[in-house]
């Protein structure tokens, strides 16, 4: 498998672990159809189209790209016909956005690498990829975006855009560095959801 058709397919992954997210949310909220199926692909497409106008890929492969309506309307089919089995997870919208957090945290480092931006910038834009779905989701839903709770979230997808880029930069290959970072940010997320990791907080002293 060359290395265009893994990161496309990485990418597509993502895309629709991200699209049942927003069609989940959306769903809970009562939305009719065109309303769940806007917030899946906003959710599905929000953060790769924001990375892509950084980094000069216009028009952003979101909207140029007829296969990422597809998936996510794809899975918003896959959410209304598999409505009861929805409703038993515990919580289903930060489950799928986990999983595709993951693999937007890598795609992303390594779509700004491939157009020659710095690795600073591509863990940013990794990032910024990640989780700028969710924060759209979260917005148009009028929900607390996931971003701004006491939850490990943007730090996961930190750690995720990290090790791809890192391993890029030092010529690991992209096979097992690829699966390495998303694994780590997915693992990392999935897990502090589990057991309630937290970052740590630091108030301000009381004054005697």
């Amino acid at each position: 498998m060359s290395e265009a058709l893994l990161f496309g397919l990485l990418d597509l992954t993502g895309t629709f672990a991200f699209a049942l997210s927003g069609a989940i949310a959306a769903q809970q909220r009562r939305l009719d159809l065109f309303g769940i199926a806007a917030s899946a692909y906003i959710v599905a497409c929000g953060g790769g189209i924001v990375r892509d106008v950084c980094i000069g890929a216009i028009p952003p492969v979101g909207l140029s790209e007829w296969r990422y309506l597809a998936v996510a309307l794809l899975a918003v089919l896959a959410v209304i016909a598999a409505a009861p089995l929805v409703r038993r997870l515990t919580y289903p919208v930060r489950l799928f956005d986990g999983l595709g957090m993951g693999f937007f945290a890598v795609t992303g480092a390594h779509r700004a690498l491939d157009f020659g931006h710095g690795a600073e910038a591509a863990i940013l834009l990794g990032m910024v990829t990640a989780v700028g779905g969710g924060v759209m989701r979260d917005v148009l839903l009028n929900r607390i975006p996931l971003i701004l709770q006491k939850e490990i979230y943007a730090s996961a997808a930190l750690l995720g855009a990290t090790l791809e880029v890192v391993g890029e930069h030092q010529g690991w290959s992209t096979r097992w560095v690829t699966w390495t970072g998303i694994v780590a940010g997915t693992g990392l997320r999935l897990l502090s959801l589990h057991y309630g990791w937290q970052l740590p907080r630091f108030a301000p002293r009381e004054r005697s």
